[in-house]
């Protein structure tokens, strides 16, 4: 995953993306998101992988890993 999931502070304003293009794991997991198949993304976006599609799965996973939701009781 590591190697397929840059940020670089000139592109995107340094989100992360796949190596070498300017397709964020942001898109592609908006895209997973809303129900598209992995194929229709691969079909439409050709200079991608399945690989790649996997490591920014793995990347939102793991971003979202150690977050943790505090219930904090409304004050009347």
């Amino acid at each position: 995953m590591a190697r397929r999931i840059v940020s670089v502070s000139g592109v995107l304003g340094g989100k992360p993306v796949l190596e070498g293009t300017r397709i964020s794991v942001e898109l592609l997991l908006e895209l997973a998101g809303a129900g598209i198949a992995n194929e229709t993304v691969l079909r439409n976006y050709p200079e991608l992988a399945a690989e790649d599609l996997a490591a920014a799965f793995a990347y939102g996973a793991s971003a979202v890993r150690a977050e943790r939701v505090i219930d904090v009781p409304l004050q009347a």
